[in-house]
């Protein structure tokens, strides 16, 4: 029988009538829930797993309220339905086929409520529902609330003290029983670990779930200029509104070099990332300069000054790559968008040079840039000394100028 015996008693599970057997305990807590596997599942080519205890989710409290209320507008059919299916004798779809005509669709999704609560049979609940799915009885209704119960499930895996494998394991057995979120599963996933704060574990997934192109149904696709960038992208975003702005690089660099594909607008994100870590390195190298010619602090020894100095070329380095990915493998779009990333990275950095060739890139794309980006350039590439540059640039802001009072003129 599914129903394990709660903790302190043992007079609940005792009961052989369906109407008492239906009810659940008082608490979630009073529920042993070990981990198993049921045979009859695998056979689908996936597994079945007992969620451990934890506090009960909204799908759940929604859940006790409505079979209790039920119990005096359901039929006996329903009682019977779920004895049957407690006893595991015959496969589920036998039962709800042989009940079919008896059991209303109210019926049908207590019955998925029922199963789906804590120390009982989830594996019923997936036959139950990929049963009513071959049956062609899956409403919108139906499906939004095993998607709510699978997402409390997927919570409490990620909640408790599981493996990576746990949760990708769920998201199969979700995919083998047709369950459509209507959502992206795979950024649901990312977001609950970050939530719980089990940003390694969020890392995990995602490399896991590349290395499969995807869990099931729930594939990964290249998702272009959506601005998401999939899973790494999502999570590549959510590092750099973390302040991990070198720990997104590096995911999205390693995916890449490892064969991993990361979606083409991931290229981006992390090089905004850069931008955003190289804003802070020129800051704090300011702050040295300024605290040194104030006699504040002493100067900077040798292997100090390498040190900064590896790291700067690191950023740059990383800088190239990315921006080359994302002219190869996007759009034409994309392409101005990394040649912008680059020039704001060249310029903070104070590679003049480099700045004024990114600058010259957006003019070939068909971008004219706008005046500030000019003085920028020009501002650094003075700093440094680069009198052709500089006088590249002034031509470059004049001749800027002569068009846009033609422009105006000829608006007239």
């Amino acid at each position: 029988m599914a129903l394990l015996i709660p903790v302190g008693g043992t007079s609940f599970y005792h009961c052989t009538s369906p109407r008492r057997m239906f009810f659940p305990p008082s608490s979630v807590s009073d529920i042993q829930n070990p981990i198993f596997r049921n045979p009859r599942f695998i056979r689908l080519g996936c597994y079945s797993w007992r969620p451990l205890r934890s506090s009960p989710s909204a799908t759940l409290r929604f859940g006790r309220t409505s079979t209790t209320d039920a119990e005096g507008t359901v039929g006996e059919c329903f009682f019977e339905a779920i004895e049957e299916l407690e006893r595991m004798v015959r496969d589920p779809s036998d039962i709800l086929t042989e009940m079919t005509e008896r059991l209303s669709s109210r019926e049908l999704q207590l019955v998925l409520v029922y199963f789906a609560e804590e120390g009982r049979d989830s594996y019923c609940a997936l036959e139950v529902f990929d049963w009513l799915r071959k049956e062609n009885r899956v409403d919108g209704e139906t499906m939004e609330l095993m998607v709510s119960i699978a997402c409390g499930w997927i919570q409490r895996i990620i909640g408790g003290d599981h493996n990576v494998d746990d949760v990708v394991g769920l998201l199969n057995e979700m995919d083998c029983v047709g369950l459509e979120p209507g959502f992206n599963m795979l950024e649901k996933v990312v977001s609950l670990y970050w939530e719980k704060g089990k940003k390694e574990e969020a890392v995990v997934f995602v490399k896991d779930v590349m290395r499969r192109r995807g869990v099931g149904a729930f594939a990964v696709h290249d998702t272009g200029e959506n601005e998401r960038g999939g899973p790494v992208g999502y999570l590549a975003w959510k590092m750099v509104l973390d302040g991990n702005y070198m720990g997104a690089v590096k995911m999205v660099i390693e995916l890449k070099e490892k064969g991993l594909k990361p979606e083409v607008y991931c290229y981006l994100i992390a090089l905004t990332a850069l931008v955003k870590e190289q804003k802070e390195l020129s800051k704090a190298l300011q702050w040295l300069k300024s605290s040194i010619k104030a006699n504040k602090i002493d100067t900077l020894d040798e292997d100090s000054s390498a040190h900064i100095h590896r790291y700067q070329l690191e950023l740059i380095r990383a800088s190239i790559k990315l921006s080359e990915w994302a002219i190869e493998e996007g759009s034409s779009r994309m392409a101005l968008v990394a040649h912008e990333k680059l020039l704001a990275i060249y310029t903070c950095a104070g590679f003049g040079l480099e700045a004024e060739q990114q600058l010259w890139q957006l003019k070939l794309l068909g971008k004219e840039p706008d005046r500030e980006l000019y003085d920028a350039v020009l501002a650094t590439c003075a700093s440094q000394n680069e009198v052709r540059a500089v006088q590249r640039l002034l031509v470059g802001i004049e001749f800027r100028s002569v068009e846009h009072r033609k422009k105006s003129f000829h608006g007239y």
